[in-house]
């Protein structure tokens, strides 16, 4: 069997984990957009009925969702910031908390290469979002990548 793009075994289980635990952030947020409750009362009712079950790295999953909260505020003004003709709160719930989810990576946890960030943020909003959530996201993402965080997207080749 060949290696997905050229990860070794020992990684693709874990992006599969970390897959599916921005999966159960975007729903632990999506709840709280809708229900307006504290962020850790979601988590709480989350890690109750869903965690661990699911194949999920549960501490990834926590980590997005506190994180995009402690820092929602500087978050949706950078999306407010580089969507063009957009608000914040004209955007479908789905593809705004994909970008919190997908920006909070962006810019804290640097142990994610942002390519990885970006692919799996696309791929979220043609999962869960619309029809052109996909490309909606790639815009905005690509934006801030390039002119507010200016992370290399491609990892830099190891000295041999």
């Amino acid at each position: 069997m060949e290696q997905a793009a050229g990860l070794s075994n020992r990684v693709r289980p874990v992006l599969g984990k970390r897959r599916k635990s921005r999966e159960s952030a975007l729903q632990v947020l999506y709840q709280l957009d809708i229900t307006r409750q504290e962020g850790p009362k979601a988590i709480t009712q989350w890690k109750a009925h869903f965690s661990s079950s699911e194949g999920t790295d549960d501490k990834f999953a926590e980590r997005i969702v506190l994180g995009v909260l402690d820092h929602a505020q500087e978050i949706d003004q950078l999306i407010e910031r580089f969507s063009e003709n957009w608000r914040l709160n004209r955007m479908t719930l789905v593809d705004r908390n994909i970008l919190r989810m997908a920006i909070f990576e962006l810019l804290y946890c640097s142990e994610i290469p942002p390519k990885v960030t970006l692919n799996e943020a696309i791929d979220l909003g043609k999962r869960y979002g619309s029809e052109d959530s996909g490309n909606f996201i790639n815009g905005i993402l690509d934006r801030i990548q390039n002119e507010a965080i200016q992370k290399p997207t491609q990892p830099k080749p190891s000295a041999k």
